[in-house]
């Protein structure tokens, strides 16, 4: 599975952005989604997840309320939808899929995008 990350860039406080992440190379069908950021120095931390049929959903408690995942299988895309943004969301945000139910751990995740960049100015 080969995922393809997009969306990021530089937004002021309060702003909104929409992160798209596109898997291709082996069928979509049974994976779970995850979103996971890294800001400099820091680790990589889970953001959001969504099980394969989209009928739940799990969120850091930093995003929650003002980040919704969602996705469209038929067209293999998970959405990352940004509203109230900070400046401490600023990291390189990325997308990964595993088999089965949804993780929040990224050693659980098997396929990983690129990352893209995502700078909350103040």
């Amino acid at each position: 599975v080969q995922l393809q990350a997009s969306g990021g860039g530089l937004v002021q406080a309060g702003g909104s952005l929409r992160l798209s992440c596109v898997t291709s190379g082996r069928t979509f069908s049974g994976y779970s989604m995850g979103w996971f950021r890294q800001a400099p120095g820091k680790e990589r931390e889970f953001v959001a997840a969504i099980t394969w049929s989209g009928g739940s959903t799990y969120y850091a408690d930093s995003v929650k309320g003002r980040f919704t995942i969602s996705r469209d299988n038929a067209k293999n895309t998970v959405v990352l939808q940004m509203n109230s943004l900070k400046p401490e969301d600023t990291a390189v945000y990325y997308c990964a899929a595993r088999r089965g139910s949804y993780g929040t751990t990224s050693g659980s995740y098997h396929y990983w995008g690129q990352g893209t960049l995502v700078t909350v100015s103040s």
